[in-house]
């Protein structure tokens, strides 16, 4: 294990501000330790909180659900208190999140977009009402959504008829029905099973989970290309502790929060992605395809009426173009 200069100078500090009041502050992080939360958020605020207070306010990750199992449950945990901080996906609790879920609509961005920028657009006319009694910290969103498949190979919308596809939310749900899938929502931890069982034929997500969840030792196929859409995410702190931080802990707090570290977060999952793509390319167990423009286009046009339909039926035609930044 290599040991950092900074562990070794936040060890310190933290050791001297404990005869001082020291805080230490726990991050609930549904996920393993090697997922890219880790280092892409929960390190780079603890370096920041732990700096900018002298050690007196540190940031304890707690991982794999130690705090509590179940990512659906992340925004209830610090609500509550039982995590002063943590991570979530809006689409697991759909219905509290209708406006930031624009976001994660098929063709509400480009590819390209960065989701993060698109959300905090939209954060103060638009969202913030979705995320009462926390202080937010961070949104952002995954790399573009792809197909990945147990067994199957993915060329047309005609190619998933009557599979069963892992969704996030109603968001990827009604995108594979219109696609002719059967969506089957069930969380990111129990996708690896599902898929190795056979419960699910593949699942619509960043590939950036090939690596983080080890998904590339039981998925066959990845397809990309269509615009399917992406994932978004929020980290929030229970109001009452950010509230009770000292004026240097909310100051080193607020120097990195929103989007300076919802851009760190973002481009590490697509850097995550990026490389889990290279390297299932690279495998002899995975198929990789990637459609152009014209293969996209019958998949883009049968998810056209699912954009139009949520953003009409969450009276979102503002939010779409504040994240557009129309």
């Amino acid at each position: 294990m290599k040991i950092t200069s900074f562990t070794v100078g936040a060890a310190l500090a933290a050791s001297t501000a404990a005869s001082a009041g020291a805080q230490e502050l726990k991050y609930a992080n549904w996920a393993p330790p090697t997922h890219t939360i880790n280092a892409a958020q929960i390190e780079p605020l603890a370096k920041a909180l732990a700096e900018g207070t002298d050690g007196a306010v540190t940031l304890r990750g707690f991982h794999g659900g130690e705090l509590g199992a179940g990512p659906a449950d992340q925004y209830v945990r610090v609500l509550q208190g039982t995590a002063d901080m943590g991570w979530g996906l809006q689409g697991y609790t759909s219905s509290q999140f209708p406006k930031s879920l624009i976001a994660e609509l098929p063709g509400a961005l480009p590819l390209d977009a960065p989701g993060y920028k698109a959300l905090w657009n939209a954060f103060d006319g638009n969202l913030k009402g979705e995320y009462p009694q926390t202080e937010v910290i961070a949104l952002w969103g995954s790399e573009p959504n792809v197909l990945m498949m147990r067994d199957k190979e993915v060329h047309s919308p005609a190619d998933l008829k009557g599979l069963k596809i892992r969704v996030a939310g109603s968001i990827s749900a009604a995108a594979m029905e219109a696609l002719g899938a059967t969506p089957v929502q069930i969380p990111m931890t129990q996708v690896y099973n599902g898929l190795q069982t056979g419960l699910i034929d593949g699942v619509v997500s960043g590939a950036s989970v090939l690596s983080d969840f080890k998904l590339n030792e039981v998925v066959g196929s990845v397809t990309t290309g269509p615009n399917l859409g992406r994932l978004a995410f929020f980290t929030v702190m229970n109001k009452s502790a950010y509230d009770g931080l000292s004026d240097k802990g909310k100051a080193a707090l607020d120097a990195i929060k929103g989007e300076k570290i919802s851009k760190m977060t973002e481009e590490a999952w697509i850097a995550t992605a990026n490389a889990a793509l290279d390297a299932a390319r690279k495998s002899d167990g995975t198929t990789v395809i990637d459609l152009d423009a014209a293969g996209s286009k019958p998949f883009d046009d049968a998810l056209a009426g699912v954009t139009d339909a949520y953003v009409s039926k969450v009276g979102g035609e503002a939010t779409l173009a504040a994240m557009r930044g129309e």
